[in-house]
Parts: C-alpha cells; structure tokens; sequence
C-alpha cells in the first residue's frame, strides 16, 4: 500500500512525444528551411521585424516557432553577457523560464478562448511597460483568427507602431480570416507541410532513442496517416509504442507494420491494388468479397474507399509522369504492379473512376452504414467499366452518321427472327432507340458460342481486350512468354510480375467466352519472347529497314538534323501512284 502513491507520481510524470521532442531552437525544426534561414539571418543582422504572423497547418511548429523567437531575442547565454542570438544556448535563467512558460515578459495568450475588445485593453494596456527582467516583451497570440472584429481594430494602433520593447508573435491556422489591415503590418511566415518521407527519418529517430524498434513499413505508415503535421505523426507513433507494449517489455519493444495498420484501420495495400483491379475489371462478387474481408480486418470502409482514390491518383500520374513510378521511396507493390496498372488503363477510365471515388467517399461518409454504402460505390464502379467513355460514344455516333444514320445496336435492335428490326423514319430524322446497358452479372450483348474461336495466342489477347479484360491483356502481352499453343490448350511460362492465377482465371473466361473448355497450363520452358518484346523488336527492325531506304537517306541528307519519327503503313493504291508498279489506272 506504501508504493502506491510512487507508482501514480511516477505514471503522471511521463511526458508525451510531441512535448519531449519539441524543438528547442531552430536547428530541430524539420521541413521549415526556408523559415529558419530567413529568421537566423534576420537576427544575425539585426533586421528583426516587430509583428510576426506564422501560418500552417495544425502540429507544423508554428507555438514553438514563436517560443523559439522569444528565447533568442531575451537569451544571454551561460555567462550573462550574450545578446539575441540564433543560436539560444537553453541554459540561463530567461531561457529556461520561457521553456517552462513562466517567463514574466513572455505573454502568451489564446485567442480562441478570449476573442473580446476587452481582452485585447488589457493585452495593450501592458505593451507600455519595459520588460521586468528581459530584453524584449514577447506577446504570443495563437489562433489569432479568432478575435473579433472590435478586437482587431483595437490592435492596429499598437500592432503598426509598437515600443522598441515589443515584439508580435500570431499564429493561426486560417491565414484567410485574418483582417488584411493586420496582415500589411506583420511579417508572414507559410510554414509548410513536412514531407512523409522526412517525418519516416524524424519519428525513426525518436524511436531508436526511446529503444523502441519500429519497422520501415509501419514509419511509412504513420507518417502518411499524420499528413504533414509533426505533432499528429507523434501522438500516433505514442499511440503505437503503447499498444506494442514498450513500458511492458522491460526492453526493446518492437511495432510491426500490421500493428499499425490495425491500429489505424487500415488495409493492407496489396489488397487495395486487388480490389481496385477487381472493380476495374467489372467483377462485382470478387469486389464486394475483397471489401467484406477488409472491413472484418478491421478496415474502415471510408478509409478503404481513399485509399482507392489515391492509388486512381497515383496511377494517373504514373501513367503522365512515368518516372512517379519508380521513386526511390516507392514500396515494391507500387512500383510493379502500379506501372502495369498505369500501362493497361487509360487517363479517361482513370478519371472516370476519380470522379465516381470523390462522391462516393462523401456518401459513405455520411451514411448511416458506411460499409453498405462504400459496397453501392464499389457496385457502380463495375458496372462502369462495362460503360465507353465519352470518346468512344463520340467515334461511334460518327461512325452511324457516316453510314448513313444512327442505327440501333444490341439485342433490341433485332427482331425474335433474327432479323434487324425496323427503325421508323420520320422524315429526313432516323428514330433512335435508347438501348439499356446489361445489369451487372446478367449475360452480355453477344452470346459466347457467337464469338470467333481463337486460332493464335495473339488472337487470345485481342478476346481479352475485346471483352474489356484490359489487365489481363495487359499481363499475356507483357508478362507471358509462350511455350505452346494449339485450340483449347495454351502453355506457358509467366514473369514474377503475372498474377499467381493469370492460368487458371484465363482458362475460365475463355471458357466462358468461347462455350468450349480450355486448358492453360504452367511451363518451366523458356518459351518464345513476350508479345510487347516481339512488336519492339518488329518496330525495330521497320525502322532500321526505313532507315536504309535511299529516299529516306536522301531526306535526311538533304535536310541537316531532321529526324525520323514515325512509320506508316503505305496506303492502298500507293505503289500506282509513285510510278513503281506502272501507270495509273484510270
């Protein structure tokens, strides 16, 4: 019962992380350069200005920032006798009070909670006094975009011809709010969000230092899930050394990736890449598993649901900005199976899909059932991809005025015989018959025994790109080196990047697209070289071949610098016309 009253005094005195770490002078401040070179050089030159207005989102360092200007505009170093330095040394008496907030001259106020004209009479009735022990007068005023109208127009007066005693500190995280005629007479200062990468290093850091072992991944983590906010990544970096038991341990304590991501609730970012193929591919009863196992995980649907958005973000500019792909910092899964991704899809699938995750995360977000709501999102996504794009629908609605009018297409357009059905003619207008898309899981327009039975494995990837398997195209042209190919059996050897099931999921579609059974198998053969390597190789050799033309060497000859920069196929008729194959007939 004795030790009882040690044991509270003891729990009480644990610190946080975001109070132990916090920066004590500018050389701990992370991802504010910019910042910390203007403000050193500024009191290394004597050029310090009286208002400062700092900005930023919440946990970038904007209080400790001011904190840090005051202790080097009042330090005197161990001796007594130094000046404003920016360098503050933490260890005389105004550099130690003004850490532990209790520095007369130090005022720090919240604006949040005293926001009136009379609070701001009373702040200003203390700037005409000399500092009691200090050298200058520091009034820090978070939140500042919180006084009132009457408050700030009580502090112009002052804030635009202060003492020579008095310094200004604001910080506030809504920039816009602020009165412009308050903005004019302050220095302003944008701190910025810190990036994922530098927060990894920073709270890896703090980790070895409170002998806690934390893997790269879980760093990754939770320096993605702080979002640029310093303070935020270490609250959840506490919040992860408690649940794996540090204290407990009585040692070094490791947390693992998995410990994070269910800490967070989020999901594992192979299965994302999974689920987003399954929607892209338009299989319904695949996406709606993967998600129902994800949300048993612990997942949470909003957070499944941007994590979809960010990879449609990431891929759209992989697919502009090809070198995003491979960053240094990039994980495995991102770089192999993004680019494939970024490769088969096309920037208007990609946007459609942006736009479709953008709404249906604000649905699922204010639903009543979160999880029944991302599953109606992830519904209409598949049933999406059976959609055209805008552009396709433009090529085909030109494509019917060419032939001679806007025809009817699908089912509806035929009669119960087989024969084309009529289409009323109302003048010189061709009646158009609104056709339906097919509900998802019901059959599709064409009937699988229609379908032309492949004779060649690039026959097969055409079916795939015909049926909108985009991805799976994309895998059996890039990934796949065949060995063997006769009707109704394929074999095979596939790259590390194919899918695990890429043999047996293209058996099944082809056996339901063709009504006939086939069997695709698993080679350990070298096989012949992948269909993207073959059409490089084929493009290669035009080239070469084009190159070696005597007209073409002619051209470049006769024009110094010009390039060849493509091939075309030459048009029908187009030997009559260079005189090679004789005259002209007609």
């Amino acid at each position: 019962m004795t030790e009882q009253p040690a044991e509270r005094e003891e729990a009480t005195a644990y610190r946080v992380l975001a109070r132990k770490y916090r920066p004590a002078s500018f050389a701990d401040l992370i991802g504010q350069e910019a910042l910390v070179r203007t403000l050193t050089n500024a009191i290394a030159g004597g050029r310090l200005a009286h208002a400062f207005i700092l900005t930023g989102v919440r946990g970038v360092g904007k209080t400790t920032t001011a904190r840090i200007i005051a202790r080097a505009l009042n330090c005197i170093g161990p001796d007594g006798a130094g000046g404003a330095t920016a360098t503050p040394c933490g260890r005389c008496e105004h550099c130690e009070s003004i850490t532990q907030d209790r520095h007369v001259d130090v005022v720090e106020m919240d604006a949040a909670s005293r926001t009136g004209i009379d609070d701001i009479r009373e702040l200003i009735e203390g700037v005409r006094y000399r500092p009691v022990s200090a050298r200058t007068k520091v009034y820090i005023i978070d939140e500042v975009h919180m006084l009132s109208r009457q408050a700030f127009n009580g502090l112009l007066k002052t804030l635009e011809e202060p003492p020579e005693h008095v310094v200004f500190i604001f910080a506030t995280t809504e920039i816009r709010k602020v009165p412009v005629t308050v903005l004019s007479r302050c220095q302003r200062f944008d701190l910025r969000r810190v990036e994922q990468e530098e927060l990894a290093r920073h709270f890896g850091e703090i980790a070895r230092k409170e002998s806690v072992e934390v893997d790269g991944a879980a760093l990754a983590m939770i320096a993605r899930a702080a979002d640029g906010s310093v303070r935020d990544g270490l609250s959840l970096l506490d919040q992860a050394m408690a649940m794996s038991g540090a204290e407990a341990a009585g040692g070094t304590a490791r947390v693992e990736e998995a410990q994070v991501r269910e800490m967070l609730g989020l999901s594992d970012r192979a299965r994302v890449f999974d689920l987003f193929e399954a929607v892209i591919g338009g299989r319904t009863p695949e996406a709606l598993e993967i998600l129902s196992d994800m949300y048993a995980d612990g997942a949470d649907p909003a957070v499944v649901l941007q994590d979809l958005l960010e990879l449609a973000h990431f891929l759209t500019r992989a697919k502009l900005v090809p070198e995003s792909a491979g960053a240094p910092g990039l994980p495995e899964t991102e770089r192999v199976r993004g680019r494939a991704l970024a490769d088969a899809l096309s920037l208007p699938t990609l946007a459609r899909c942006w736009q479709m995750l953008l709404k249906g995360l604000g649905e699922t977000r204010d639903a009543p059932s979160p999880l029944q709501a991302a599953e109606m999102v992830l519904i209409r996504l598949t049933y999406a991809s059976e959609l055209p794009t805008p552009g396709d629908l433009v090529k085909r609605l030109d494509a019917s005025q060419d032939s001679g009018g806007i025809q009817p297409t699908g089912p509806a357009a035929r009669s119960p015989g087989g024969a084309a059905a009529p289409v009323a003619d109302r003048g010189a207008q061709t009646a158009l018959v609104p056709q339906l898309q097919p509900a998802v899981g019901s059959e599709p327009a064409v009937a699988p025994e229609t379908l032309p039975q492949p004779t060649s494995f690039t026959e097969v990837v055409a079916l795939a790109e015909a049926r909108r398997e985009v991805l799976l195209a994309n895998h059996l042209t890039g990934d796949v080196h065949l060995v063997h190919f006769e009707p109704g059996r394929i074999e095979f050897r596939p790259e590390a990047a194919a899918p695990r099931d890429l043999a047996g999921r293209l058996g099944r579609l082809l056996q339901e697209w063709t009504g006939e059974r086939w069997v695709v198998s698993v080679s350990d053969a070298p096989g012949a070289a992948t269909l993207r390597d073959a059409r490089q190789d084929l493009a290669n050799r035009q080239r070469a071949a084009a190159q070696e033309n005597p007209l073409v060497q002619a051209v470049l000859e006769t024009f110094p610098g010009a390039k060849m920069v493509a091939l075309r196929d030459e048009p029908p008729g187009a030997d009559d016309d260079s005189g090679a194959g004789g005259p002209a007939n007609g």
